[in-house]
């Protein structure tokens, strides 16, 4: 039990504490530093409404973790924060939060559904990547930049619809998503990077750029492009020709 007296948990606090299955949080912490609760038994985990700020790998390897309950005061999911918690099946992100960090949730493989805020600008990389559980994701219309790998091999993820505030989707966003079968891309994405969609098994794509969005190998097949009326030419004329019949 950390007293309402302390207000930082420091770098590796209680680190490799193996045998540490719960915690209590005083209300007064405001910051979870760098691998506070590396590598522990932690089943369930309630951060207090005090802190703002999950550092990096704070709960990384924390294979027991079932549940986390993140407060409105948090603003940064710092990199690896979660990675490899492999028991977690669910996570709410509150809207309070601007930047989900590098590898956040990788290997989160229990991890069913994402919800993600409108306050969140920034999904980083590898942030839901090999999430094999994840069948469904909604990503709101504030993000503007997916990262490289941000939810590269999401086996169990369908469709995803990227939002019109997004201008890139960066290197293998989504690679490996094999259960991917369609694919809506917001009117805002201007480049989708390198094989970003590739080892999918997308059925549709409909694409919404009136301006085709630049590609880099980004798909190995589809069977279907959607785009908009009167666009037809400008998107046999660019890269995107390779892909129509």
């Amino acid at each position: 039990t950390i007293g309402d007296s302390v207000t930082t948990i420091g770098y590796k606090a209680f680190s490799e504490c193996g045998s540490l299955t719960s915690v209590t949080i005083g209300n007064s912490v405001t910051t979870i530093g760098e691998q506070a609760f590396y590598n522990t038994s932690l089943t369930s985990v309630t951060i207090p409404d005090s802190v703002t700020t999950i550092g990096e790998r704070a709960f990384y390897d924390c294979d027991s973790l079932t549940s986390v309950t993140i407060p409105n005061s948090v603003t940064t999911i710092g990199e690896r924060a979660f990675s490899w918690c492999k028991s977690l099946t669910s996570v709410t992100i509150p809207d309070s939060v601007t930047t989900i960090g590098d590898y956040a949730f990788f290997e989160c493989s229990s991890l069913t559904s994402g919800t993600i805020p409108n306050s969140v600008t920034t999904i980083g990389e590898y942030a839901f990547a090999d999430c094999t559980s994840l069948t469904s994701v909604t990503i709101p219309d504030s993000v503007t930049t997916i990262g490289d790998s941000a939810f590269g091999g999401c086996t169990s993820l369908t469709s995803v619809t990227i939002p019109d505030s997004v201008t890139t989707i960066g290197d293998y966003a989504f690679e490996d998503c094999k259960g991917l079968t369609s694919v809506t891309i917001g009117k805002g994405v201007s480049e989708i990077g390198k094989e970003a969609f590739m080892v999918c098994n997308i059925d549709t794509i409909v694409c919404c750029p009136e301006i085709p969005p630049k590609i880099n190998d980004s798909f190995d097949r589809f069977e279907n492009l959607i785009i908009p009326t009167g666009c037809e030419e400008a998107y046999a004329n660019s890269d995107w020709g390779q892909y129509l019949k």
